[in-house]
């Protein structure tokens, strides 16, 4: 599955939309067992959220917008299909669980994080590194992303395709349905979580985008990203919203091997 979302791949409610659909389209498809996540827009993987659907709308389009997210995040946390990314260059914000390749990853969370995707992101750094990445707004080189765990291999970019698909079928040789009961009980608790408290999520979300002085801070931001056309980092690294079973980025430099 490519993104392809110019000009930097943002999180949009049409994109988030679209995913959902697409990934469903997948599930139902008896003959896929997994599914490669990469970008068809040259240097970028993904912006994150955009901004746009925060800044200057409704209540209730900002809640339809955080039901989006939350359901994107859902759906890929849960499926029954491989997940690998494929990341090369650029991915920022909520756009990011997976890796980064001669970019940087950021880990600061604005909008505040949901606590079920904060969970995500423990999950896979542990506790302290999550937090100290959370708080501080980390933004983690390639090398920095891979020796936390944020990235499980560091390729050169020229290889990324092969190891991607070389490491689909290294997960795809395993017994579908044992992988998929040891993929829901590891995961089982932090989606329940999500899903008793999505209403509660969402109502969050709304409150504090609402107030005045982050709707004047997102306006300043989203004039600056227009003027600049660049990407903009809103949302947090961890997942994704969603754990993959194997992130790939690709290497700042040749000299970088796989881990």
């Amino acid at each position: 599955m490519k993104f392809k979302s110019p000009p930097v791949n943002s999180l949009s409610l049409d994109f988030l939309t679209e995913f959902c659909i697409s990934l469903e389209k997948l599930e139902n498809d008896r003959a896929c067992r997994g599914v490669i996540l990469t970008s068809a827009v040259p240097k970028i993987f993904s912006s994150g959220l955009d901004i746009t659907e925060m800044c200057g709308k409704s209540t209730e389009h900002y809640a339809e917008f955080w039901r989006a997210v939350q359901e994107m995040w859902l759906r890929l946390y849960s499926s029954n299909m491989v997940t690998v990314a494929a990341i090369s260059v650029v991915a920022l914000g909520l756009g990011v669980r997976f890796s980064v390749a001669t970019g940087r990853v950021p880990a600061k969370a604005f909008p505040p994080i949901s606590s079920r995707f904060k969970d995500t992101f423990v999950n896979v750094v542990g506790h302290r590194v999550a937090e100290r990445s959370l708080q501080l707004g980390s933004l983690h080189s390639a090398p920095e992303a891979h020796k936390i765990g944020l990235v499980d291999e560091l390729v050169p970019e020229e290889k990324l395709k092969d190891r991607a698909t070389a490491v689909m079928q290294q997960w795809l040789a395993l017994p579908d349905h044992a992988r998929q009961l040891t993929k829901t009980m590891m995961r089982k608790a932090v989606l329940d979580r999500l899903v008793a408290h999505r209403e509660e999520d969402v109502q969050n979300f709304i409150s504090f985008i609402s107030k005045e002085s982050i709707q004047n801070m997102l306006e300043i931001v989203n004039r600056g990203r227009v003027r600049h056309d660049a990407p903009l980092q809103l949302g947090a690294a961890h997942h994704d919203p969603a754990r993959e079973e194997h992130a790939l980025g690709a290497a700042p430099a040749p000299a970088a091997g796989a881990g």
